[in-house]
């Protein structure tokens, strides 16, 4: 059923409605079905090949969204694993800042344009943040049967500011983004404005 509705089968079959023609006409004489055949598979072979379809992937607003579901997943993770306070502190700034980004409206919108920001906090949502709680937990768990090397404690706060200082660097970019419009859209009107 493909091959009838494909570019081979019309380019072919608009060349033996040709061939009928020279027949109808006298043109092919005897040898009629040859010349219908021939111009039917001279059209399927100059016909383009077909064109496979694009695939389609998930746009980046969707793409937000399972990350939006997955950040209340962590968040339930995290509210069970007990952390000392300054890391604790680092991590609710962390956290604050990540469902700031991840909010549904304007930013989200902001940010669904923006796919390299959608796969930071993405990163940083499946695997950055819960692997550094959990590395914290097993690493001090060890730490308490020997002690005598470095606090996991620091590791957890140095990667918890890591990870805070790219997620502002991200909202940062969305903000300049937004003010670029914001002047963009008043060049626009000053210009109006002269021409008007």
């Amino acid at each position: 059923m493909a091959y009838l509705e494909s570019r081979k089968n019309i380019a072919g079959s608009t060349g033996g409605l040709a061939g009928l023609a020279l027949t109808f006409t006298g043109l092919a004489g005897t040898y009629w079905p040859a010349v219908v055949a021939g111009l039917y598979a001279a059209g399927a072979l100059i016909a383009p090949p077909e064109r496979p379809p694009a695939p389609e992937f998930a746009d980046a607003s969707s793409r937000l969204e399972a990350v939006r579901e997955d950040f209340g997943t962590l968040r339930d993770y995290l509210d069970a694993v007990e952390l000392p306070p300054a890391a604790s502190g680092r991590l609710t700034e962390l956290m604050e800042l990540l469902g700031g980004l991840l909010a549904p409206g304007w930013v989200a919108m902001a940010l669904a344009t923006d796919p390299e920001g959608v796969h930071i906090l993405s990163r940083a949502v499946h695997q950055d943040v819960p692997e550094a709680v959990d590395t914290f937990v097993r690493t001090r768990w060890w730490t308490r049967i020997a002690p005598g090397a470095e606090p996991p404690e620091r590791q957890l706060e140095q990667q918890l500011a890591l990870l805070h200082r790219e997620a502002a660097a991200l909202a940062a970019g969305l903000r300049e983004t937004e003010a670029r419009r914001q002047q963009t859209h008043t060049r626009h009107l000053e210009d109006r404005g002269r021409n008007g």
